[in-house]
């Protein structure tokens, strides 16, 4: 399978961009059950072919898309640290990027996003929160306890703040910094 960082074919590249945002196009429209690959095709004009050559399903076409999320974000974050923004870098990039894409997000977190979409998203939420802890909170099963309690925290204040349109980006993330704070600072003093 190709991988995004080895892909230098301007052709591959303009492909693989077509179905991403086909993809992201019909989700919002569609929800996660109903759309199919042909539908992801006929958006984006490619042949069902062309697309197997890219991605096996629909599931690598939306864990492709997360991981290059996930990737800017942490890009992102490690701009971050020096200004001081508390345990979470990535947290602020992520708010801006979902207010930037309501709809879409919707989509993912929403009522018509399908298990499989939640799942994934959820995975991306404790690879972040994750690779966070483990800077300053030392390795065992309260690191790993926090990652998924904190984790599922910021899943759930962003399915919120999705529909919320009386808070901003800045506010939300100085809720879940502060919100989170107590549990990063109690278990970084452990040994």
């Amino acid at each position: 399978m190709i991988g995004t960082e080895q892909i230098t074919d301007r052709r591959v590249l303009k492909t693989r961009l077509a179905l991403r945002n086909a993809f992201l196009e019909l989700l919002p429209e569609k929800g996660w059950d109903e759309l199919s690959v042909q539908d992801i095709c006929d958006r984006a004009n490619v042949g069902r072919s062309t697309f197997y050559i890219h991605f096996q399903s629909k599931e690598e076409l939306l864990s492709n898309g997360l991981n290059d999320l996930r990737e800017g974000l942490q890009q992102q974050a490690l701009s971050m640290l020096s200004k001081g923004c508390g345990a979470f870098p990535f947290v602020r990039g992520l708010i801006e990027h979902m207010f930037e894409q309501k709809r879409i997000f919707r989509s993912i977190v929403g009522r018509r996003s399908g298990h499989v979409v939640q799942t994934r998203f959820r995975e991306l939420m404790l690879q972040l929160v994750g690779d966070s802890l483990e800077k300053t909170v030392p390795a065992g099963w309260e690191r790993d306890a926090a990652t998924h309690y904190i984790a599922g925290a910021l899943f759930e204040l962003l399915s919120w703040s999705v529909d919320d349109n009386t808070r901003t980006a800045e506010e939300i993330e100085q809720c879940f910094q502060q919100l989170s704070l107590h549990i990063t600072a109690s278990l970084a003093t452990r040994e």
